[in-house]
């Protein structure tokens, strides 16, 4: 069994861009007070990570769909792990974005199995079906992704994710560039809007 790591594929870093670049360890335990936004999260590096909010499971697929989802990309053409994985996000219309840790055991599990076979290309693993792996994909689902994603608003979902963007670039930019005051005015506004938000759910003014 030969193990599949990240082959650097996915090895991006946060980079220093962004309103964390700045004091970045006291922005990010502040930013952590906002939880997620919708059914998908900020993912710190200006993207949203398709992940369910507190208690939110929206986004998250069993095991089996991520062995479908392979199957079903394979069956187009030979790809890369790193590339199934924004695939599917890119599918599923951002709901939806598996982790390397769920992929690359499937792949090594589904090479075991006979259903795919891997070569190497600059570095990094080419998969591809084999005529059995043909066969199971045949069988399987055009396009599990698609599961993650229904019974989402896009429209609305669309407008939290700009509200959501906005919020933290207004807030990130008060933490990069403001003065200590400035920062504690910032953090009190979010924390209150926090708050307020809450209070809707309770039906309080």
């Amino acid at each position: 069994m030969r193990p599949y790591g990240h082959e650097h594929e996915h090895g991006q870093g946060s980079g220093a861009c962004g309103p964390g670049h700045h004091g970045r360890g006291g922005f990010e335990r502040r930013r952590s007070s906002f939880g997620s936004f919708g059914p998908g999260g900020w993912d710190g590096r200006g993207g949203w990570n398709g992940r369910g909010g507190r208690g939110g499971s929206r986004g998250r697929a069993r095991r089996g769909d991520v062995r479908a989802s392979i199957l079903a990309l394979l069956k187009e053409r030979p790809m890369h792990g790193y590339e199934m994985i924004q695939e599917i996000a890119e599918r599923s219309g951002g709901v939806w974005k598996p982790s390397p840790g769920s992929v690359y055991p499937t792949l090594q599990l589904l090479e075991d199995e006979g259903l795919i076979t891997s070569t190497s290309e600059g570095g990094k693993r080419l998969f591809s079906l084999t005529e059995s792996g043909r066969e199971a994909a045949d069988k399987g689902s055009e396009a599990p992704w698609e599961e993650a994603g229904r019974g989402v608003d896009w429209e609305t979902l669309n407008e939290i994710r700009q509200a959501g963007f906005g919020l933290m670039e207004a807030f990130g930019q008060v933490w990069k560039t403001g003065t200590k005051d400035q920062r504690e005015k910032a953090l009190a506004v979010i924390n209150d809007a926090r708050k307020k938000l809450y209070l809707i759910l309770a039906d309080e003014d």
